[in-house]
């Protein structure tokens, strides 16, 4: 019961932790970071407060934890998944004041029987694209998913196409998903062949960033890439890289995070499974306290506690 409870709580402080410190290398190259961060950033005082960045508080999280936590209250409320009532939570939330909104979710969730039809919409939205379109903000909030004690695929996919319907976001939610409640649940871990089989079941392109995200070099993934920043494969490589290769949860924040281009979702899809891998109790405590609406996530946590944990 500890043990899951942990996973649990690292999960979810995991991906706010990721998208917060992750929000100050966002957008940035090498160049960019070099004059910004001479010696790399390690802690939240550190972001430098352009006009992008000075939009948040200091310890905030982008949009990306925001609608993580629109599938965790819909769940926690309904005590289930409801897809309508999940597809509401985005909905109102975008109604707001939604800084740092995708395009594509932008999009989608601004036609006004949006909650009505999701998945008519979104796959609207999607084909108008001429069906190349395949970011990010699905992945970005799927920790969440992984969470669920059953049926993880059926629900990462569902949720998922509520505003991404590329085949290539469904495969990516899927994959950490899973890898996701294996590690939280302590159930056997999808391998690399596994994940190359569940990646293939949606769209074979998956593939290749399967490959390169066992590179030990994280410059291979190229997550600075200008034609592919905010790519849902980038941000999935980013996050098994993170799983391979990280031996801590503090090595893996810092190596995505310094590693700029998209990169507080990457930290956030990366920090979410290293928050899974090494519990709540691995997270140095200076991250936690950091966060200025944690009292948002142990509501959460504790919600999902009193759901899934027996």
């Amino acid at each position: 019961m500890e043990k899951l409870l942990d996973g649990i709580k690292g999960t979810v402080y995991g991906q706010a932790i990721g998208d917060a410190l992750g929000l100050g290398t966002e957008g940035m190259t090498d160049e960019d970071m070099a004059w910004k961060y001479p010696n790399g950033i390690r802690h939240y005082s550190e972001i430098f407060q352009d006009n992008h960045r000075k939009r948040w508080k200091i310890g905030d999280w982008t949009d990306d934890t925001d609608m993580m936590l629109c599938i965790a209250s819909a769940v926690i409320k309904d005590k289930g998944v409801n897809l309508t009532s999940i597809a509401r939570n985005f909905k109102e939330w975008s109604m707001g004041t939604p800084m740092g909104i995708g395009e594509t979710t932008y999009k989608t969730l601004m036609f006004s029987d949006y909650v009505d039809r999701p998945f008519e919409v979104s796959r609207k939205v999607w084909e108008l694209s001429r069906r190349q379109i395949a970011p990010n903000g699905g992945l970005m909030r799927t920790s969440v998913v992984g969470l669920f004690p059953k049926a993880v695929e059926q629900c990462a996919a569902d949720i998922c196409r509520l505003t991404h319907y590329d085949p290539r976001c469904v495969g990516s939610c899927v994959i950490v998903s899973e890898l996701i409640h294996a590690l939280v649940y302590g159930t056997p871990v999808p391998t690399y062949h596994q994940m190359l089989d569940i990646a293939r079941r949606y769209d074979d392109r998956i593939v290749e960033f399967i490959d390169l995200s066992m590179n030990a070099d994280i410059r291979a993934l190229q997550l600075q890439d200008a034609d592919s920043v905010g790519y849902t494969l980038r941000t999935l490589a980013a996050g098994l890289w993170a799983y391979w290769n990280a031996q801590s949860f503090e090595e893996g924040l810092l190596a995505v995070v310094n590693a700029g281009g998209d990169a507080d979702t990457n930290a956030a899809v990366a920090c979410a499974i290293l928050g899974a891998k090494f519990g709540f109790s691995a997270i140095p405590q200076e991250y936690v306290d950091g966060l200025i609406y944690r009292e948002q996530l142990d509501a959460v946590v504790s919600g999902l506690a009193e759901m899934f944990v027996r």
